[in-house]
């Protein structure tokens, strides 16, 4: 029974020459929960009068939002790969490696995707994987690019709980950052520093509902330049209709139990990074093609837990002896494809 999954993903460099690729026209991959966010949008915007959303089509070019498309650069060499860049690292073609596994670094699910793919798209395809074979999974401890209103939403309605950790905000330097805005839920407002309303406005089809302030009051307002510095005066704060998730996930990340779970990150789920490329050849692959590469990594991961699971066996004298008659067959067949026997098996 496993009571905590830890899951993470890391990069596999492709077998690939980065500068050679073509551009091509490519559409966003769309999340899983998108009919069931779009239901709950609807509902709340006719409950507040305002006209509901059509569900787009996947198959029309012409869409905006989740699923509308960008450039991409397509390997000509393996164009399953994806072009992948992270902070101050080369940019180069890769495959994305998500995993999960227990405390004790044993290897319970793995997906594979391009490297130009976000961690947290692949996260529901594996997350459900594993909670298909192990149902009793009470903690499930990733990252903070896993910090997302629907991830949250799904970890906890699966019936178990998200241990994320602290995201630091994406504000701009010089401006009040979101926290310093608080929410009242009774009145389903925001009060902004200067002890002002923000008020309800719409909620749009990307989940959020939008708060804005009176332009009235925010062009005489000292503050404002800390604020908005928008035209009209106005500023706005978003709220995912889901967000009560998120708030969930940050009262555990403040609990005792929440902050040791999180510490052993480095202890399991980079442990088997660090082991399966250190050890096993996992930081690039000779392979070509999600099949390929993905058949690979099963193989090693199932390697990786086999040979644990003999050293455990080992350690606990519980490992089997060494069979005489297997061991002679070999032998055998050792000596029947080299002409001289080994030093101290000679007959």
């Amino acid at each position: 029974m496993q009571k905590t999954v830890f899951i993470d993903a890391t990069h596999i460099k492709a077998s690939a020459n980065k500068n050679k690729y073509i551009e091509k026209v490519a559409k966003q991959r769309t999340q899983k929960y998108k009919k069931e966010l779009l239901k709950e949008i609807n509902a709340e915007r006719e409950a507040n009068g305002k006209k509901p959303f059509e569900e787009e089509d996947d198959d029309d070019d012409n869409n905006k939002g989740e699923n509308s498309s960008k450039k991409v650069r397509v390997s000509t060499t393996d164009p399953e790969s994806g072009m992948f860049q992270k902070g101050e690292k080369e940019r180069c073609f890769a495959y994305t490696a998500s995993v999960a596994c227990d405390r004790n670094n044993f290897v319970l699910g793995v997906k594979i995707a391009p490297g130009n793919v976000h961690d947290s798209q692949v996260f529901s395809d594996l997350f459900q994987e594993v909670n298909d074979k192990f149902s009793k999974i009470e903690a499930v401890v990733v990252d903070a690019g896993y910090k997302t209103p629907g991830i949250c939403r799904e970890i906890i309605e699966a019936g178990a709980l998200p241990v994320m950790p602290y995201k630091r905000p994406m504000t701009k330097d010089g401006y009040f950052k979101k926290r310093e805005y608080v929410y009242d839920e009774y009145y389903d407002c925001y009060i902004c520093p200067n002890n002002q309303i923000l008020e309800y406005s719409t909620t749009n089809r990307a989940g959020y509902r939008e708060y804005r302030s009176n332009p009235q009051i925010c062009c005489k307002c000292p503050m404002r330049l800390q604020c908005t510095k928008s035209k009209n005066y106005t500023k706005i704060i978003t709220r995912h209709i889901w967000e009560h998730y998120i708030e969930i996930a940050e009262d555990i990340r403040h609990t005792q139990w929440g902050k040791e779970l999180y510490k052993m990150r480095g202890q399991t789920i980079e442990r088997v990074f660090a082991d399966a490329k250190e050890k096993h050849g996992m930081r690039y692959t000779n392979l070509r093609g999600l099949r390929k590469v993905g058949h690979y990594l099963t193989l090693l991961f199932a390697c990786m837990n086999l040979k644990k699971l003999a050293l455990w066996k080992k350690r606990r004298g519980t490992f089997p002896p060494t069979v005489p008659a297997l061991h002679s067959f070999f032998l055998k067949i050792f000596f029947a494809f080299n002409k001289k026997p080994l030093l101290g098996y000679a007959s």
